[in-house]
């Protein structure tokens, strides 16, 4: 896991850099420049070590913090830039993934921190740090890739978050000040966060709900920043501001021309591309040599020790056969230059890896059929990885640690077993359906400007989808009194009706059904997620709770539409990060270009009568590839991907029955008072059994399982030069649930 991580606070002076001038005063320009020599937790300067660093300082004039002649520094960390102010790079970073960048030699304390894949020359660093000392904070959003800027000018610290949330930023008070970071559980660690119950509960109950998930993160007092929005600092004070330009709540935005919106949502997509094309390759580690046959070991039990093996070097994607990982693949195989370069060589092939599941092979024979036919262009190698049980969901429950519990956590297995046969720098098309399809609210936001003959399209493509004839008749009625009644509905009233819904222990999932079932229930304000149903009725009113108070703040968006697609996309970008997480394989980077800020920017100028349509996502997508001269696809190219196999998920769960039953025989879970053990196992034999049970809802508690346990058995920490031995987030164990008011 990468991350970078800093402070500010009210200190003139921390013991972390040198900022410290020679006999203790705050160091000039006109000082020698000292030559710092930086060791685990320690700072020297011409006078021998700097001391005054924090120390287990909880305020900035504990006497821990005077007299420490130690300081607190990240495990493993880079110093980018030290005293008053410091900030580390933690991990293993590639060189050309940080760039940091002074705007003047004479003013040392203006720079800009850039880390992650950034398309910015330094003539553009330059100009956009000189913008966002004055306040203009979009343009460090501009760029193409996927990156996080970190500004300094003199004692103001400002960190921008992205779009989609998939690089979020977090912050904590601490030392009197203000620590932020990339990732959570450092943060946590270094103030020994306790867990936030109250949280974890609506990730359950409403995890496509902001409004009950807040700012908050899995520890208190560690929040997040919201999507779209920069932190800034100032001596230890804090503001969260946005950057992007609000629209009118009162009238809507003038229709945006469809032709030119789609030129680009193209000219995004191609320059994302484009940006991890063009820098630099990177070799992975190989694998130990083999030395040959082990007596009573075969070949498959050999590589199984060895580990999987190392990406190959050059550039990769996936290739499922839908229209966003080909999308990808013959983008990045067909702009200008060599994908597969690495050293000055040239002439290599962008790998495209297909997953092929032998344990149920029925029902994908036509997006199989597909990756084939695109993988015969001659700028693509193919390799289709084939696994049978050894690949199903919860084959392998063991993992690393991740910031934050996300359901991706049992299937990480079978997609680190895909993506070890990729490349070391490797697309997924991750975040394409959310950013550009159309939300199912959006259809309420048509009726709200007056648009309704752009709803007849949407609505028959449902009414054919339903299973019977009699049914599709009364589709549209059904779909059109949906949307109307939620356009009708004001955000409070809908916030406090779901809020009363979860007191009423009204959290019945919609079933296994098709896309009008799907539609219908996306059609409103908020909705409880798979997993409340399994949820005790403590934890949903608390949730309850949560909804009710978020009810009386304004949302940034009254059309139901826009703000119900952006909750989509947040939830994505955030599960899409701790998937990154999740099947990390050493010396791989994952890159998700529709998830990048110029993506999700020009997807949002789209036009709702365009996004609606049905196979709006494919036309887009065709018109890219054709810009690149692309235009001969496969039949069928376009069509709806495959909905998760539910026959794969039964057969997973089935063959690891036995470890699913011992992991709810005392769940942490219940500990906290959100499950019951006994109810959770009978779900478990139910699904197993094949009886309809929400599957999602499974994978999400067996998941948050999981991650608990994996979090409180840790025995290490991300801070070193504390005076306690290990210092360390949940401390005390999972906290008890408080009692229940009589």
């Amino acid at each position: 896991m990468r991350w970078l991580v800093g402070w500010s606070s009210i200190a003139a002076s921390f013991g972390t850099a040198g900022r410290v001038g020679p006999g203790g005063r705050p160091r000039s320009a006109r000082d020698p420049e000292p030559g710092y020599a930086y060791g685990p937790g320690h700072a020297y300067g011409p006078d021998g070590p700097v001391t005054g660093g924090i120390a287990d300082a909880a305020h900035a004039d504990d006497p821990a913090g005077r007299d420490a002649e130690r300081t607190v520094v990240p495990v493993g960390a880079q110093l980018l830039w030290g005293d008053p102010d410091p900030l580390w790079a933690v991990g293993d970073w590639r060189p050309d993934e940080i760039r940091t960048l002074t705007a003047d030699p004479a003013d040392p304390f203006t720079r800009i921190a850039v880390l992650g894949c950034c398309g910015a020359t330094d003539a553009d660093l330059r100009r956009a740090l000189t913008a966002a000392r004055g306040g203009a904070l979009r343009h460090l959003t501009q760029w193409s890739g996927s990156y996080t800027a970190v500004v300094q000018a003199g004692r103001r610290i400002t960190v921008v978050g992205d779009l989609a949330g998939a690089r979020p930023v977090f912050y904590t008070p601490w030392a009197g000040g203000t620590a932020y970071a990339t990732a959570a559980l450092p943060l946590a660690d270094l103030i020994e966060a306790q867990l936030d119950i109250g949280h974890l509960a609506a990730l359950l109950a409403c995890p496509d709900s902001p409004e009950a998930l807040g700012d908050g993160t899995p520890y208190e007092g560690v929040r997040r920043i919201p999507p779209g929005h920069a932190l800034i600092l100032r001596e230890g004070s804090r503001e969260i501001t946005g950057y992007e330009p609000v629209a009118s709540l009162a009238v809507a935005a003038p229709e945006a021309d469809a032709e030119r919106a789609v030129e680009g949502v193209r000219e995004a997509l191609v320059d994302a591309v484009r940006a991890r094309l063009t820098a630099p390759r990177h070799a992975p580690e190989t694998q130990p040599y083999d030395p040959g046959p082990v007596p009573g070991m075969g070949p498959a039990e050999r590589r199984a020790a060895r580990g999987l093996p190392a990406p190959v070097p050059g550039v990769g994607a996936d290739l499922s056969g839908g229209s966003a990982s080909a999308t990808l693949a013959l983008l990045a195989a067909g702009l200008p230059g060599a994908p597969g370069a690495l050293l000055g060589r040239t002439g290599e092939r962008l790998l495209a890896v297909t997953f092929n599941d032998l344990a149920t092979p029925s029902g994908r024979e036509a997006e199989l059929e597909r990756a084939r036919a695109i993988a015969a262009d001659p700028r693509l190698r193919h390799v289709v990885v084939a696994a049978a049980e050894e690949a199903l969901p919860y084959a392998d429950l063991d993992g690393p640690l991740t910031d934050e519990p996300g359901p991706s956590l049992v299937h990480a297995s079978r997609e680190r077993r895909r993506l070890a046969a990729g490349s070391a720098d490797h697309f997924v098309g991750h975040g394409a359906r959310q950013v550009l399809d159309a939300h199912p609210a959006r259809l309420a936001d048509l009726l709200m400007d007056r648009r309704r003959r752009h709803l007849l399209r949407p609505v028959a493509a449902l009414a054919r989808s339903a299973p019977a004839a009699g049914e599709s008749l009364t589709v549209p009625f059904s779909v059109y009194a949906a949307a109307r009644r939620l356009a009708r509905t004001p955000y409070r009233t809908g916030m406090e009706a779901a809020a009363a819904r979860l007191r009423g222990g009204d959290v019945r999932p919609a079933g296994p059904g098709g896309p009008v079932d799907a539609s219908l229930a996306a059609l409103t304000w908020s909705r409880p997620g798979p997993a409340a149903g399994w949820l005790t009725g403590e934890a949903l009113a608390e949730v309850s709770i949560r909804l009710a108070t978020a009810a009386g703040r304004p949302p940034l968006s009254l059309r139901p539409g826009e703000c119900r697609a952006r909750a989509a996309l947040t939830r994505h970008a955030a599960d899409h990060r701790v998937f990154e997480q999740a099947v990390e394989v050493r010396s791989q980077r994952l890159h998700a270009p529709f998830l990048d800020n110029q993506v999700v920017r020009a997807a949002r100028a789209l036009p709702d009568p365009l996004r609606v349509q049905p196979g709006a996502r494919a036309a887009i997508l065709r018109s890219v590839l054709s810009s690149a001269g692309v235009r001969e696809l496969p039949p069928g190219w376009g069509a709806p991907a495959h909905v998760p196999n539910e026959t794969a998920t039964r057969l997973g769960l089935r063959a690891a029955l036995g470890v699913l039953l011992s992991l709810f025989t005392a769940p942490l879970l219940a500990d906290a008072g959100l499950i019951e053990a006994r109810v959770v196992r009978q779900a478990l034999l139910d699904a197993a059994e094949g009886r309809p049970v929400p599957l999602d809802g499974l994978a999400e508690l067996v998941s948050m399982e999981l991650w608990l346990g994996r979090l409180l058995s840790r025995r290490g920490t991300c801070w070193t030069g504390t005076t306690t031995p290990r210092r360390r987030a949940v401390p005390n164990g999972v906290p008890q649930p408080r009692a229940a008011l009589s």
